[in-house]
This record gives structure tokens, sequence and C-alpha cells, in this order.
């Protein structure tokens, strides 16, 4: 019997390579559902803004699970894309889903339409690894294997690029709640960082740190602006205080590898990884300890979603 409380708790969800999704109570550890993902590995999750459904973007698909019920299987697909869809997310209000993929394109979906088909589809000459959203809802931010950096701007079509570095793939960017700070990391695991300006339309150079030896993957800021994390293949995130981009913690674990995916609690506090090893962990981020360890996958963990009721 499903637990229909379960959007009411704090809710994590992992997925990767073992073609399952599962469903985890964050604060206790204990896993409450596993959800069937047949057609391919996981490579993005994310909640819709009113916790009922999860979005699965795989190869060729987004499926869309409810969780609220105890159905295993996806209750929506939204296809029609050639290649794996690596970011999906969703405007604040649920209105639209947006996602990105290796087919160059970024595409936003009404999710009133009956259809389930794209509205609008947004093109580049490179695979596309990452997208977020402007806290504004009306900017979408895309890095590219080319090394671009595409400010897509919804209200009117408009487009900017910029360049941070020649000969270096984006894997992954992001922007900060308070929209003051936009992040990237490339494969050689350097970290670019932009401030707005004064209108709060251009962005202008802030900093570059050499965040990691090893190919760089994610980066994500805290619901506090206050700190941002990287992660890469040498097996570690490194959390940053954006007040002056010092490191403030390292969290490694030699069991680790890869760390491909990573929340923050709430109240900034925590972080939440997910790598290579098929294990999701929650650290402290003050201390730098596991507090909790999510064990149940088969092979390697390369998603996860986070959400607090009470956020």
């Amino acid at each position: 019997m499903v637990d229909n409380t379960l959007t009411e708790k704090v809710l994590l969800a992992t997925g990767g390579y073992d073609h399952t999704i599962k469903l985890w109570h964050a604060n206790t550890g204990v896993c409450n559902r596993s959800l069937t993902h047949l057609d391919s590995q996981v490579n993005a999750l994310e909640i819709t803004p009113d916790r009922q459904l999860l979005a699965a973007a795989g190869f060729q698909h987004i499926r869309m699970y409810d969780l609220n019920s105890s159905n295993p299987n996806p209750i929506l697909n939204y296809e029609g894309i050639s290649k794996n869809i690596t970011g999906v997310g969703f405007h604040e209000d649920g209105k639209w889903m947006f996602t990105c993929g290796e087919d160059c394109s970024a595409r936003v979906w009404d999710l009133r339409s009956r259809n389930l088909q794209c509205q609008r589809i947004f093109q580049t000459t490179a695979p596309i690894t990452s997208i977020c959203l402007h806290p504004n809802q009306g900017e979408l931010i895309l890095g590219d294997q080319s090394g671009l950096l595409h400010l897509w701007d919804l209200k009117t079509d408009h487009n900017e690029q910029l360049i941070p570095e020649v000969d270096a793939s984006i894997q992954c960017v992001a922007i900060d709640s308070s929209a003051n700070y936009v992040a990237s990391v490339n494969n050689k695991g350097n970290c670019y960082l932009w401030s707005y300006n004064g209108n709060g339309t251009r962005l202008s150079p802030e900093h570059k740190m050499n965040a990691h030896r090893k190919y760089g993957l994610h980066c994500k800021f805290s619901p506090d602006s206050t700190l941002l994390v990287t992660t890469s293949a040498d097996q570690s995130a490194f959390i940053w205080k954006t007040s002056d981009f010092s490191l403030k913690q390292e969290l490694k674990d030699e069991r680790q590898r890869w760390v491909w995916d990573t929340a923050f609690s709430n109240d900034s506090e925590h972080l939440l990884t997910a790598s290579s090893d098929g294990m999701a962990r929650l650290w402290n981020v003050e201390s730098g300890n596991i507090e909790r360890e999510y064990e149940g996958h088969q092979k390697s963990l390369t998603a996860l979603a986070f959400c607090d009721p009470y956020s």
C-alpha cells in the first residue's frame, strides 16, 4: 500500500543506470517506492512545483510519474526527440516544462496541452549538456559541448552567447535564486562565474576557479545564494563561498567515484549527492561529514531530485 503522505515528507528521488527510480523519505533514509524506467538510463530528474509529479529525462523521452499513487509506471510520456535528454525543469507555477538534449536543441512544453508536443524549440550547433531557468521565469540559460553559454529570452526570442573557455565543453550551468550569479563548469574542471550588471540584463565576467583537477560534472547554488557546489570525476564535491569564492568544504568518500548530481537542503546546511558507486549521500556542509546514505541501486546513480514540503 502506498504512503499517501509521501509528498508531505522531505522527498528524495534517485535514478541512474539500473532502470529503477527510487523514492526515499530523505530524513529517515527509508525507500518508500521503486518506479520502473525500462527504456534507458535516467539522465535527469525533477519534481513539479506542486509536488504531484516526477519527471525523468532519458534517451529520446521524458517520463512523468505520479508521486501520490502506487503505480510504478509513467502516466505521461513526452517523446519525439532523437537523442538523450540531458536536462529538465519547470516554470515556478508548473505551467510549462523545459528540456535540453544531445540533439542540439532546447524545448518548452506546455503542460496544460493535451497533445504532449513541445511548443517552442531553440536550436544550437552542438549537443546541449545543461539548462536552468532564470528566477524571473522568462529566460533560459544553456551550456553546450562546443563551450558556448546561451541566454534565451523567452519573451522576445532574442538570444546571446558567451564563450568562457575555448576548446572546453560546458558540462553544467546554474543561476542563484537571487539572480546575482551565473556559474558553469567544464570538462577541464574549471568553473566560471558571471554577475548581472546594474540593469540585470547583461552578464559580466566575475571570477574563474580551477575548481577540480579532473573532468567537471555539475554545479549548483545553495538556496540562500551563499554557497556554490561543484563536482567532478575526481570523486569529490567542493563547496565554495560566493562572498569571496574561497573553498569552504571538500566532500569526499573513497567509495564515491564520479559525483553526477547534487541538491541542497532548503536551509543550505546539508547537501545530497548522487555518484557512480550507486549511492546517494547526505552531507553536513559545516562539518563535511556524511549523515546518511541511501543504498539500494545496483548501478551508477546519475540523477537526483529533492523537495521539502516546508519550503
